[in-house]
């Protein structure tokens, strides 16, 4: 899309329009299909699968964002030589955004879980080593392992 001298192309007609218009919606289109393939990897609990598609989807954003900056500097031009391309990018826009939103709603929850399940497995490893008097814990847990016989927490990534 960038020039020789790394500046984006002025838009001067119609072709040229209609030609930014269809590639700003197919890389929205190809991003919409990314991130639904990554959430519905993340929601059954493949993240390895899902965090896989991170490379192409980094891909995709650079792109959209190269290709809005594009849109931003021709808006003029684009409103002149084609209206309806800009009414359906509008479109495409809206339902990319909603596309994003429940994305970053699955990313969000995923993230919560995981948290949720290492802080439990932490608490119940320190509960479990903690010397007992009559019941409760004979030395006050300290959250730098002072004065506890437990030992650190290890996390496999290979999991």
């Amino acid at each position: 899309m960038a020039d020789r001298a790394g500046t984006q192309p002025r838009i001067a007609d119609r072709a040229a329009a209609e030609a930014l218009v269809a590639e700003m919606i197919a890389i929205m289109s190809d991003l919409e299909t990314v991130l639904a393939a990554e959430c519905d990897h993340i929601k059954v609990g493949r993240l390895r699968d899902g965090l896989s598609l991170s490379d192409r989807k980094g891909a995709l954003a650079s792109a959209y964002l190269q290709g809005l900056e594009n849109v931003k500097l021709n808006a003029v031009a684009l409103a002149r030589f084609a209206p309806q391309g800009v009414a359906a990018l509008k479109a495409a826009h809206q339902r990319f955004t909603q596309s994003v939103a429940a994305n970053q709603t699955v990313l969000a929850t995923a993230k919560t879980v995981s948290e949720g399940l290492i802080r439990s497995l932490a608490d119940e490893i320190g509960r479990n080593r903690a010397p007992t008097v009559y019941g409760a814990p004979s030395v006050a847990p300290s959250p730098y392992g002072r004065g506890t016989s437990s030992g650190p927490l290890v996390l496999s990534r290979s999991l």
